[in-house]
């Protein structure tokens, strides 16, 4: 190889590796203004939350010296002053009113603390035939043929129907839960 060609190669792989560090450097700056650009867009948009919290902080308390102004002007509210505050229960009930001949009675809540004076526990009655709900059933005997009985809760208590079973002409039929016979 002559020594003109060597310089021109060596000429040549000088001017590549300038050509790589400048496209690095270019990268390097590239990565730079985007990492910029990132930060500037991060701030935009924590400065616009801010300004939106203020907006939103300006609006409530403008609203509330325009409610202010409504309360003192039209309706005629004015703040509450020390004598006006309630010290005790008591004190609030004296503002009350004497019931009048047509209010409602009031509710009043007692608990008893001794089995006397309960009264007996009204006896069930069919709501279609009219008639006591017979012992056995409540007790979960099963009933005698030709009853319908209907269970009305998922335990033992059951009401039997024996006019509509006859009328059917069903022999015994259990409703809710249990199997038909």
């Amino acid at each position: 190889m002559t020594p003109q060609r060597r310089i021109r190669r060596i000429g040549w792989l000088a001017a590549l590796g300038t050509c790589i560090a400048l496209y690095a450097l270019l990268h390097v700056k590239v990565n730079a203004v985007h990492a910029d650009v990132v930060r500037a867009e991060r701030q935009i948009v924590r400065l616009e939350e801010q300004n939106m919290l203020l907006e939103t902080e300006f609006l409530t308390r403008s609203s509330q010296v325009q409610l202010a102004a409504w309360n003192r002007v039209d309706f005629g509210f004015e703040a509450p002053k020390a004598e006006q505050f309630i010290e005790s229960p008591m004190q609030l009930a004296s503002f009350g009113s004497p019931r009048t001949a047509d209010s409602p009675a009031p509710i009043r809540l007692a608990g008893m603390t001794s089995g006397e004076d309960i009264a007996e526990f009204p006896k069930l009655v069919s709501p279609l035939t009219g008639k006591p709900v017979d012992e056995r059933v409540l007790a979960g005997d099963e009933p005698g043929e030709g009853h319908l009985a209907v269970a009305l809760a998922p335990g033992p208590l059951r009401v039997p129907l024996s006019a509509p079973a006859q009328a059917a002409g069903f022999t015994r039929v259990a409703i809710a839960g249990n199997a038909a016979r």
